[in-house]
């Protein structure tokens, strides 16, 4: 397992504070969407706390497939490139009926990305991972062992209610991010609830450590002969450990499910009866896609599970956690050093309550499929698989779980709409924008992390630059970093410290023109774009993207 093994790793209780003191941020919950929240913000400079009411990571594999997105966002954040040196990489998922394969598909069709399209670790890896990174930041406190027991939402602060093996103490957050999980007693303290479908099935997880020469990929079977009339999902993970997924009904009994004498054999029934392998861990699961409907309550805002919940089919539980606190963590720097009205707090649900939504459906939709509830939907669903081995049409109909991709804000009030005409591959503003290779200063490395902590104005070079000072007013308040982009052939003496577009990918990508700019998010998404670079233009467009009225004159003083 390595040097640390995260699932036994006791976490020291933070001994409990002597007086009532007051946190700028305050963070419920120390699983991946908390600390990558944490994380980020602590990267823009904002002190953090952090209050968990555990004192130990994940036990388990739990959630496994963590996407490019949620990759670069990490990249982005110090911690991307040991989740890839542990990782399992894959981009081919492959789709069984019965006892023959009916489609391979590949996630990451095109070259020329840092990043694969998923890879699979361990949920206590990478908890582990991420733990330590916040450890050792010193603008972040984790205070393990402190559970909210109850809390008071005021105009201008939450005060919160500890309680500890220690005894109880009080403190003042000025914004609280509630991070906690499916079952949040934040959200409970608020009288909210989360509303939706609860799927009437079970599924066993097993981890299973054994030697085996499948590839990595994701194999998923229907109504395969060694486990007929439900379903299994196969996926390779670090350590030799391999994660089985196995659908056993509604009427299953979740107590007898998990004895070895009833799990043993049905792994045996898949891998053979002579292949060796250890039972590492195992569980039953039912599922549910449901979320609040808002998923802002003035000083507390909700991110991941506390927020929204789907089934695991997809891989967009833990992905789209990761990406509510990308979306938010730029949103509250700004707020808090009043570059921007607190409203713009607002967008933060504005787009990722739509986001949720989107995960709900392809999730319920995925399920329906996975796990018919009538005859008809069977008989349905057997004749799309059988016509998906010979004709691309049922291609599409096949539903093992539509896998997650990052969410674009096509309708966010933040994009400032085109007024030039782009192809329509290229990225629309409210989408994430496109990697590379690029090559700066005489070095090859990517694009993506070339783009700061602030907004970014891309400009592919023309002669001359601009020079505007509405634009070099901006870069002076700290708000716009300009990187100029140099097409392919350009020598590393006329690029200077830009970077080059070594294989033509940018501009292929993103459609530019010499002289086309397009505006970056903290985020990376893309929220405004424009064949010929004016300097009114982006002043106005980043005003809109930090949440101002639109009718107010004067940007961001």
């Amino acid at each position: 397992m390595g040097d640390i093994n995260y699932q036994t790793l006791e976490l020291a209780q933070a001994a409990r504070p002597d007086t009532h003191t007051r946190h700028e941020i305050v963070v419920v919950g120390a699983g991946p969407v908390g600390l990558t929240l944490a994380l980020d913000l602590a990267a823009k400079g904002r002190r953090v706390l952090i209050l968990d009411e555990d004192t130990g990571l994940s036990k388990g594999s739990r959630a496994i497939c963590f996407a490019k997105r949620t990759l670069d966002i990490w990249d982005r954040l110090g911690v991307g490139q040991r989740m890839m040196d542990k990782g399992v990489s894959w981009n081919v998922g492959k789709v069984f009926f019965r006892d023959q394969e009916v489609w391979s598909f590949n996630l990451r069709p095109e070259e020329g990305h840092q990043r694969p399209a998923f890879i699979n670790l361990q949920q206590y890896y990478c908890e582990g991972y991420l733990y330590e990174a916040v450890r050792d930041h010193p603008l972040i406190e984790l205070r393990s062992g402190h559970k909210v027991a109850s809390l008071r939402n005021a105009p201008d602060s939450v005060q919160l209610n500890v309680q500890t093996s220690q005894g109880d103490y009080t403190l003042e957050a000025g914004w609280l991010l509630a991070c906690d999980g499916s079952r949040s007693s934040i959200r409970r303290e608020l009288g909210q609830a989360s509303s939706g479908r609860i799927f009437k099935d079970r599924f066993l997880i097993a981890d299973v450590r054994m030697q085996a020469d499948f590839p990595a990929e994701r194999w998923f079977w229907f109504d395969p002969p060694f486990h007929p009339n439900q379903s299994v999902l196969l996926h390779s993970q670090p350590d030799n450990v391999w994660r089985i997924d196995f659908q056993l009904g509604w009427d299953a009994d979740p107590v007898e499910a998990v004895k070895p004498e009833n799990v043993l054999p049905r792994i045996r029934a898949l891998l053979g009866a002579d292949t060796p392998f250890e039972l590492e861990w195992v569980s039953i699961y039912t599922f549910a896609c449901e979320r609040m409907e808002h998923f802002r309550h003035g000083r507390v805002l909700f991110a991941g599970d506390s927020a929204h919940r789907v089934s695991p089919f997809g891989a967009r539980g833990a992905n789209s956690g990761v990406q509510d606190a990308d979306n938010l963590a730029w949103k509250l720097d700004l707020v808090l050093r009043a570059k921007a009205p607190e409203s713009l707090l607002d967008s933060y649900a504005q787009e990722r309550e739509p986001a949720a939504d989107e995960n709900l459906r392809h999730s319920s939709r995925s399920t329906d499929f996975i796990t018919p509830k009538s005859e008809i939907s069977r008989l349905f669903r057997d004749a799309v698989l059988i016509l998906a081995r010979r004709h691309a049409f049922a291609r599409n109909l096949v539903n093992s779980g539509r896998l997650s991709l990052p969410s674009a804000y096509l309708d966010s009030t933040l994009n400032t709409p085109d007024q030039d005409a782009f192809a329509p591959h290229a990225p629309a503003p409210g989408t994430c924008v496109a990697d590379a290779p690029i090559q700066r200063q005489g070095r090859d490395t990517w694009w993506l992390p070339q783009l700061g902590p602030a907004f970014t104005l891309v400009e592919f070079a023309c002669e001359p630059q601009s020079t505007d000072p509405k634009l070099t007013e901006l870069v002076e308040q700290g708000l716009l970093t300009r990187l100029r982009i140099w097409p392919a052939g350009t020598s590393q003496e006329q690029a200077g410290i830009d970077p080059v577009d070594t294989q033509d990918l940018l501009r292929q990508r993103y459609d530019a023109t010499p002289g086309s700019a397009y505006l970056i998010r903290p985020d990376q998404h893309l929220c405004a774009r424009w064949r010929t670079l004016d300097g009114n233009a982006v002043q106005q467009a980043l005003h809109r993207a930090c949440g101002h009225p639109l009718e107010t004159a004067q940007c961001l003083h």
